[in-house]
């Protein structure tokens, strides 16, 4: 998959998250805000009001250190498309 053509799918998956209704897992969110911020190169501290949920948050962060942008765009349209594979 080309660059541009990964974008595309990443913004898509993106759509697709931001438009579903009904709640997330836990664990997908935590999953799906860690590969975001990665692929968008959004190094920014967690602004949740609550402390236990940033913590949350930058233990997902540190868990996808390791990971290029492109490696974050792609596991996060992975996980976008097992999740809605048996739900729409």
């Amino acid at each position: 998959m080309s660059e541009d053509d990964l974008d595309i799918a990443f913004k898509e998956a993106v759509k697709r998250v931001n438009d579903h209704k009904e709640p997330f897992p836990a664990d997908t969110l935590l999953k799906l805000y860690a590969y975001y911020k990665k692929a968008t190169n959004d190094y920014g501290r967690p602004r949740s009001r609550e402390a236990l949920i940033n913590a949350f948050k930058t233990n997902a962060l540190f868990q996808a250190k390791e990971l290029s942008q492109t490696e974050a765009k792609q596991l996060y349209i992975d996980l976008v498309n097992n999740y809605f594979l048996y739900r729409e």
